[in-house]
């Protein structure tokens, strides 16, 4: 195993354990901002004097975070003057292995399917199981092999 496909397999770690510890986390309807707020029994003017802003922008930083306007800074900044901290993460849905298993087999259907074809003008068409298998193996290759244009949308 070369340097690369040993920091490539510490990087799919790190993601695949922070998807396990955010799988059930779900935003709240009103916003992480005004949640933590209410649970900690602070008024908006209360956390505007400790963020040094407006209650007005309490307010409004509580409007844009529901309508995914507000920025990381802010998120950071009146976390902070809650006693909080604003953590953020991007995590696949499932493990790192299933985003590139589904993009594997979508390339190799599409290929195969149009290889299908050009069989099927040729009165050479496969069972519908030998489809379904050679799609897994050029799947697994893809996997294994990762071309350049893995990742294109064709």
């Amino acid at each position: 195993m070369n340097v690369k496909d040993t920091a490539r397999k510490q990087y799919v770690q790190i993601v695949d354990r922070a998807a396990r510890q955010v799988e059930a986390l779900k935003s709240p309807s009103e916003g992480w901002l005004a949640l933590l707020r209410k649970a900690l029994g602070m008024s908006g003017a209360e956390v505007a004097v400790r963020a040094g802003v407006s209650r007005n922008a309490i307010y409004q930083a509580e409007r844009n975070e529901r309508d995914g306007a507000i920025t990381i800074n802010q998120m950071e900044k009146l976390a902070a003057a809650m006693g909080g901290r604003f953590v953020y993460a991007i995590v696949p849905d499932g493990s790192v292995e299933d985003v590139i298993r589904a993009q594997a087999r979508r390339k190799a259907e599409a290929h195969i399917m149009r290889a299908s074809a050009h069989m099927a003008l040729e009165k050479q068409s496969l069972t519908s199981a030998q489809t379904a298998q050679r799609i897994e193996d050029l799947a697994d290759e893809l996997i294994r092999d990762m071309p350049p244009d893995f990742w294109e949308v064709k």
